[in-house]
């Protein structure tokens, strides 16, 4: 595969620790039946505070609050539990021996936590990193991978599972795009499960999964919920939102109807700037956003529940987040310096990412247990356009190494002006069946037993479609009386095949991978208190994997046809010991993995390779140990929950980038990965819920295997990059009666991010002989250290009615210092920020 980029083998990690739990918003309701149930009032009333989409049993109908409930439910006594799916079962979160954030659909909206990049501030030891994990594919919706305990890789299958509801949206680490991104918008909660999941939940889940779970509809009761939001960037553009979410029982207690439906447009905050530093555009990375979520249940009997769902996105953005420091004029900067948030690109980077999720999902209750049935499709269409004026022009006019600068100097400058679109088109598309049967939940005095088997198969087609223009070439060729298949106007041996409509390079990339497993978990209670659960997933795989490049960059026209294929056991055993009613400790060993796959075919004599390369790279795995201890005290007045882990990580997939642009990868050393969480709720008063949450990781590679076959400072002890060595947030909510039917109600919160390794400490094969020459060699990595930085949010607000009103501010102190340098397509000066300080305010009924 073509690598228009040069990658840092992984950008990012912007990682923070930050409500554990949930928070006011979640706290109005109790979970089942507990060893020690919180109180509940006539104002509160107990029902479940996180239902998911695909379990075993039918959530509980939700219950309309008025402002007033809702306030007095905000101020009762103790902080509530929440149930989460993160064994696909309802259980208690403090039962559940693993370390799980939750961070529910009311708190993402009242925090305004609206893409990865938030999300990960909020919650301990997770990262998100430009797509591909580099940064290669820029900064910007559907552009992060996320990766949790240090986990994080440029190569190969992702390092962490995305779902929604049952259904995977994983995809490959590809330079093209990143993860997958549904909105938060219709949504219970989001579970995140740190640590192997591959029991569960399969490859790609080796660093942990992350939840997205919807809310499902209503048999009992009609509601309409709507949501508006207007803001405005520092020196950007307004933005607003809206939604409309309508339940409808066609059928009470039988059949009920779900839909909601959302739009909205983001302002951009960064302006396209001319060579003398003139803004000549503005706001040029706005996005547009449209999301229908449509469900349906239908409960023929007690026993039976059948549920269609439906969910579908579509975000166009006008370009990436990163701006410039300087202006560039032919890949240099020329000495202008630029103000934050503006780009002297010449080429605007546009995408259109669109997401399709239907499922159904058929639960069915029997005496021995719950059979569950989801039947599953994903697709994912992106297409989008990189600025490719550094990797093809100006390296096509002036790098030396193609045309000839000695003799044609003055038409080697004007190809370097001319912009470049490096136009990428990908597909994803997933049929998945997952069948499982879940034994009834443990109860004193009953079988010491319980069990969950299942089997799980997916086929999955991805396809990329590349090609490189120099838009005005052909034209450029003939002004100086020049043709482009002349040899006197290259250097010596330069591949002349022509510029057909302007394209220097053009390749498709098509993978076929398949997957079959069974899965099992079991658990023995040796007594209620304590038990043990040992778990085993058998997986095998085939990647069948295609391609063709051809044209100028590529020396000529090549094809690959190649299959890789094998088989996983993945283990996992745990135990837990509740101390007390409200106390636990436990312990887990648990092995993850990743998939292998396939390598497109280098051009060897290109890229100056001894031999070919590599066509295939084999599954990487490690084992992960845990131990922790979830506490509630003083009448549930306070939560504590905290872990330690140490993560051995072996055969790691790496990327191996060559001078010639051109990349594959490899299985090549070993990395350690230690760490902590922490997670404190506290009620001091009935109207006051501070939050304080906190992560630790230190990750890093074991040995230089990596720098030995061509990962340029991938050395023992260099840490893995994008993974801040520490993360804190600090949130709090303060509720209070304005008056007898109006109430107010004050948050903050205030995150810190540690310092990181945006990349190793040398740029890829800045040290490598490889002729042609290296557009890096010799260049340290820009991005290699990233510093500590903060930033701090409010709002304030007041509900009456079924209404409330809110007015917010995020990054108050409009903290704009550059927190990663991502180098896309070659182009060394990029910058990333923190979105500039926004202020806005937000107007939702509940009906």
């Amino acid at each position: 595969m073509k690598l228009r980029t040069k990658r840092l083998s992984i950008v990012i990690a912007v990682a923070s620790a930050f409500m554990a739990t949930a928070a006011t918003a979640q706290e109005v309701a109790a979970t089942a039946p507990l060893a020690n149930p919180a109180p509940t009032t006539d104002a509160q009333p107990a029902v479940p505070v996180a239902e998911a989409a695909s379990v075993d049993q039918t959530p509980a109908p939700e219950v309309k609050q008025s402002a007033a409930a809702a306030s007095a439910a905000a101020k009762s006594g103790g902080i509530q539990t929440v149930v989460v799916t993160a064994q696909k079962r309802k259980e208690d979160a403090s039962k559940v021996p693993l370390s799980i954030s939750v961070l529910g659909g009311d708190e993402l909206t009242s925090q305004h936590i609206g893409d990865y990049a938030d999300i990960t501030r909020a919650i301990p030891n997770i990262s998100f990193s430009g797509g591909g994990g580099g940064g290669d594919a820029g900064d910007g919706p559907g552009l992060s991978n996320i990766e949790i305990r240090g986990i994080s890789s440029s190569a190969g299958a992702a390092t962490v599972g995305i779902y929604m509801d049952d259904v995977s949206m994983t995809v490959a680490n590809l330079y093209s795009m990143g993860s997958a991104e549904p909105k938060f918008f219709d949504l219970d909660h989001v579970e995140i499960l740190r640590g192997p999941q591959g029991t569960l939940y399969g490859s790609s889940s080796m660093g942990g999964t992350i939840k997205f779970i919807t809310n499902q509809p209503n048999l009992k009761e009609q509601t309409t919920d709507v949501y508006t939001e207007f803001s405005s960037f520092k020196g950007g553009k307004d933005s607003y939102t809206g939604n409309v979410v309508f339940n409808q029982p066609l059928t009470p207690g039988e059949l009920a109807l779900r839909v909601g439906i959302q739009g909205g447009h983001q302002g951009g905050y960064i302006d396209q700037v001319n060579a003398n530093g003139n803004v000549i555009d503005s706001g040029i990375n706005w996005q547009d956003d449209s999301v229908l979520h449509l469900a349906m249940k239908w409960a023929p009997t007690k026993n039976l529940t059948i549920t269609p769902s439906v969910f579908y996105q579509k975000v166009k953005t006008g370009d990436t987040d990163v701006s410039y420091t300087q202006v560039l004029e032919s890949g240099q900067q020329n000495g202008i310096i630029l103000p934050p948030y503006q780009t002297s690109k010449i080429m605007h980077e546009p995408g259109s990412d669109e997401l399709l999720v239907p499922s159904l999902t058929i639960s069915y209750g029997t005496d021995l247990g719950d059979l569950t049935a989801v039947t599953s499709y994903f697709k994912r269409t992106f297409s989008r356009i990189q600025d490719g004026s550094e990797t093809n022009s100006v390296q096509l006019g002036t790098s030396g190494s193609y045309i000839d600068n000695v003799n044609y100097p003055a038409f080697g400058a004007a190809v370097a002006a001319l912009p470049s679109a490096v136009t990428l088109n990908n597909q994803v598309a997933q049929f998945s069946q997952e069948i499982r049967f879940a034994s009834k939940q443990y109860e004193p005095g009953g079988s010491p037993i319980t069990w969950l088997v299942g089997a799980y198969a997916a086929n999955e087609h991805t396809s990329i479609i590349e090609n490189d223009y120099v838009y005005g070439l052909n034209k450029t060729f003939s002004n100086f009386g020049l043709s482009p298949t002349d040899p006197t106007v290259f250097v010596p041996g330069t591949y002349l095949p022509g510029f057909p409509s302007d394209n220097t390079f053009a390749g498709g990339y098509k993978f076929h991978d398949t997957q079959q497993s069974i899965f099992g978990e079991m658990s023995y209670y040796f007594v209620p208190t304590v038990h043990a659960t040992v778990g085993l997933r058998y997986l095998h795989a085939q990647e069948v994997f295609s391609s063709f490049q051809s044209l100028f960059y590529n020396g000529g026209n090549t094809t690959n046809d190649s299959t890789q294929s094998g088989n996983k056991s993945t283990p996992k055993l745990s135990v837990i010991w509740e101390v007390s009613p409200t106390s636990s400790v436990f312990a887990s060993a648990a092995e993850g993995f990743r998939v292998g796959g396939n390598n497109d075919a280098v051009p060897a004599t290109l890229c100056g390779l001894p031999g070919p390369n590599p066509l295939s790279f084999n599954s990487d795995s490690l084992w992960s140990y845990e131990v922790g201890n979830k506490s509630r005290f003083l009448d549930n007045k306070v939560t504590f929950n905290s872990s330690l882990f140490y993560v051995k990580w072996k055969n790691m997939q790496q990327e191996i980038e060559l001078p010639c642009s051109f990349d594959y990868n490899v299985n090549v050393g070993s990395a350690t990965s230690y760490g902590a969480e922490v997670e404190l709720k506290v009620k001091p008063i009935s109207s006051l819920l501070i939050d304080l949450a906190g992560g630790y990781t230190h990750a890093t590679l074991d040995n230089s295997d990596g720098a030995e076959t061509g990962v340029a400072g991938a050395v023992a002890g260099a840490n893995i990059p994008g993974v801040p060595r520490y993360n804190i947030a600090l949130t709090t909510t303060y509720n209070y009666d304005i008056t007898d039917n109006y109430f107010g109600f004050l948050r903050g919160a205030a995150r810190w991010t540690g310092a990181s390794n945006g990349g190793f400490s040398e740029l890829p094969n800045s040290n490598g002989t490889i002729t042609p020459p290296n557009l890096f060699a010799g260049v340290p990595n820009p991005d290699f250290n990233r510093p500590a930085y903060h930033t701090i949010d409010a709002s304030t607000g007041v509900s009456w009615g079924a209404w409330e009103a809110t007015l917010f501010v995020k990054n108050m102190f409009n903290n704009n210092m550059i927190i990663q340098r991502p180098i896309v397509q070659a182009t060394l000066g990029e910058v990333y920020r923190m979105e500039p300080r926004t202020i806005g305010m937000s107007l939702s009924a509940k009906f």
